[in-house]
């Protein structure tokens, strides 16, 4: 299986650009914001890898007999509505539009940059529908909307190609857990069903070993262009809030479970917590590595800022009132008790295609707060 991924990136590496791509589309190639030539097929052709529009959705207990608590799902919550998107089905959809508690959403995944991420579909009033072009940009997956054919940057929401090249689609929170993070925090959530109407090894991973730091073919494509502050491959959790932009490493967050740091004037803190596989691991995903999961929210709340420190895996106490916090950023002990910190957009991304996207990103070295 691993062959789909070096497949996929000896594409990338010789093909022809995306400005020879253009059959078959009525997108406006004269309005870009980027060189049509960093757009390159990407093996799939347009819509080739199927996005899901009509998706349907089960029951914990149904869901919990084809997954582990391992599993990584992206959890994405409006209002009272929790639903869960396992990446053993986004693995191979890539794109998800779906209505949540009446908000148009566009729940996404790129297997090439360990990308998942969630926008508002929303754009001057019209719902967008997305789907994938086949084309990779710096090896992440380009959407297109169905109303424009405009293309768009799946790792940062911005338009590139087309009649809404220069906009931006709103982020919204949608933090990669567990499974058993997922069922345990939402007993009465719902889960991506695997009915999806097509027929695809739900469980298993086409790109085996691809996150192996030593042999992964990704990094001889970024060998000329990468940035070596951090290994390729690394995981950063990648967070742009007041029009900065900060990476901090999972290798800091193993050794310190709890970050306290300022973006612009926003105190954020930076959780971790282990018990989640990686998706581009073993052949079968729930097999995968451990490389955790990430939580980041505004620690301000009720007029004070919170300052936090371990306690225990998968809870975070509060300095200023020893409460104690969960990886959803939802107090669950102490004076502050059912209170909720407010979440903010972030991905685990690798190194490499956040830094190729945000190259004057500011890299956590050491934890902020010692």
């Amino acid at each position: 299986m691993r062959n789909v991924a070096l497949t996929v990136v000896a594409l990338a590496i010789g093909a022809s650009p995306a400005l020879a791509q253009r059959e078959g589309w009525h997108t406006d190639f004269s309005r870009h914001t980027v060189p049509l030539e960093e757009i390159v097929p990407g093996g799939p052709p347009k819509d080739g890898i199927p996005a899901l529009d009509h998706p349907r959705f089960t029951s914990i207990s149904e869901a919990g007999t084809w997954l582990s608590d391992r599993d990584p799902v992206v959890l994405v919550q409006e209002g009272d509505e929790a639903r869960a998107y396992p990446l053993q089905i986004l693995i191979w959809h890539e794109i998800v539009n779906d209505v949540v508690a009446g908000r148009p959403l566009a729940i996404t995944f790129c297997p090439l940059c360990n990308t998942a991420l969630a926008f508002d579909r929303r754009l001057d009033g019209r719902t967008l529908d997305f789907g994938t072009t086949g084309q990779l940009r710096h090896s992440d997956l380009v959407m297109y909307d169905r109303q424009t054919e405009s293309w768009w940057q799946q790792a940062t929401g911005e338009g590139i190609v087309g009649v809404h090249a220069g906009r931006q689609l709103e982020f919204v929170s949608a933090p990669l857990v567990s499974w058993e993070t997922f069922k345990s925090a939402h007993p009465a959530g719902s889960v991506l069903s695997r009915r999806t109407g097509y027929d695809r090894p739900y469980g298993q991973n086409p790109y085996t070993r691809y996150d192996d730091s030593g042999g992964s073919p990704i990094t001889s494509f970024f060998r000329a262009r990468r940035d070596d502050r951090l290994p390729a491959m690394a995981r950063v959790v990648a967070v742009s809030l007041a029009g900065m932009d900060v990476a901090y490493p999972f290798a800091i967050l193993r050794e310190r479970a709890a970050l306290n740091d300022e973006i612009g004037e926003v105190p954020i803190a930076v959780f971790w917590k282990p018990g989640t596989a990686s998706a581009l691991d073993r052949q079968r995903i729930a097999e995968g590595r451990d490389v955790g999961s990430t939580g980041v929210f505004d620690r301000r709340h009720g007029g004070r800022v919170l300052s936090f420190d371990p306690a225990g895996v998968g809870r975070f106490r509060d300095r200023e009132t020893g409460s104690e916090f969960d990886i959803l950023g939802r107090a669950v002990t102490g004076p502050l008790r059912s209170a909720r910190l407010r979440p903010i957009p972030h991905g685990n991304h690798f190194w490499f295609a956040w830094g190729v996207f945000k190259p004057s990103t500011r890299v956590v070295s050491s934890p902020p707060d010692g």
